[in-house]
């Protein structure tokens, strides 16, 4: 018995002085969890506040953000694919045109994540089961500054065609579709709302107005704000955000309609955390997930569940053109090419 006794004590000394050990050497039990890495899009304050909740109801696992614009994200996501050496699990809040580039290469692991019926139709990949599902819509706007264009005599305009105006000349920044999904959406949508030719002649002539091109859809915006430029075309959060710290700000939704894009995800193949991946597309589909990305903008893919944002014009989803996501992922190298070849001197140095 006292043998018996001595050994229950001894092991539990042993454990206690091995659990010791593990504390100051800074083993944890959270090493143990699983790790995603998730190449995303997304705006940088978004992604604390999805990990956090996130992780509230997966503890067991955390995600590795890898985040840049749409468009460099996206050739990244490529260049390794295209080396054989694909790093991400998971391709999150990015563009559905981007998605579909991938999914082309035969990339992406068709999932149908739980709760998928209750999406929006317009927000999920119409096979059966997805290739790819959406939470939100994000959509082109013109940053108009009020003091600057006042300062300048710059009228606020209500059409794209309007800041073909040579009174914006030297007034007008936007994104480089290259590397922006903003860029993207707005070119692919100006040549889908005018048609091709009509459509390079206007960028022809707005190139004439143009200040330079940024590699941030949102810091045109955040531009006119700062009162650098009176007018940036950008997309509605960031205006909505800026307004709300008091930036003098209108935005603008010209009359001819306005591109948009679906923040859009899906599993890559070659992931060999599969199982945890499904729980991250499951979870960022679920409502909870829903009410953090509502935060930031109101139109998601579970329409019952919006609610109203701040500043956000109550007509953007009227203004939003039929946008053929296949059309701009099949032409999207081809337009890129283009633009870079007619438009790209007065583009930003990268880095």
């Amino acid at each position: 018995m006292k043998l018996q006794l001595l050994s229950r004590w001894g092991c539990r000394l042993l454990l206690g002085a091995m659990a010791a050990l593990l504390a100051v050497l800074g083993v944890t039990s959270a090493a143990a969890d699983t790790k995603l890495t998730v190449y995303t899009a997304l705006e940088a304050e978004e992604l604390e506040p999805l990990r956090k909740a996130f992780r509230a109801e997966h503890p067991d696992i955390d995600i590795n953000w890898v985040r840049d614009s749409t468009g460099i994200i996206t050739a990244k996501m490529l260049a390794e694919i295209d080396a054989g050496n694909p790093q991400a699990d998971v391709f999150l809040g990015t563009s559905a045109t981007s998605l579909l580039v991938v999914d082309a290469k035969g990339m992406l692991l068709p999932y149908a994540p739980k709760g998928l019926d209750k999406l929006d139709s317009k927000f999920r990949d119409a096979r059966n089961p997805p290739h790819w599902v959406g939470v939100d819509a994000y959509a082109a706007v013109v940053c108009y500054n009020t003091i600057e264009s006042g300062k300048s005599n710059l009228p606020k305009p209500s059409s794209w065609q309007d800041l073909l105006d040579p009174v914006y000349k030297g007034h007008l920044v936007m994104p480089n579709p290259n590397s922006s999904g903003t860029g993207f959406l707005t070119v692919s949508s100006w040549i889908q709302i005018m048609g091709e030719d009509a459509a390079w002649a206007f960028m022809d002539a707005i190139h004439e107005n143009m200040a330079r091109y940024t590699h941030s859809g949102s810091k045109p915006c955040r531009l006119a704000a700062a009162g650098e430029h009176a007018i940036g075309i950008s997309f509605v959060f960031r205006g909505a955000k800026l307004i709300k710290k008091g930036a003098p700000l209108e935005l603008v939704l010209p009359k001819e309609g306005i591109g948009w894009e679906v923040e859009a995800s899906g599993i890559l193949k070659t992931s060999k955390k599969i199982e945890a991946a499904k729980t991250l597309i499951d979870w960022h589909i679920s409502p909870a997930a829903m009410k953090v990305f509502n935060d930031y903008l109101p139109i998601i893919a579970i329409p019952e569940l919006a609610t109203p944002v701040a500043h956000f014009p109550e007509n953007t989803l009227e203004m939003m053109i039929d946008n053929d996501f296949g059309w701009a992922a099949d032409n999207r190298k081809r337009i890129l090419g283009e633009w870079q070849k007619r438009y790209d001197a007065k583009s930003e140095p990268k880095g």
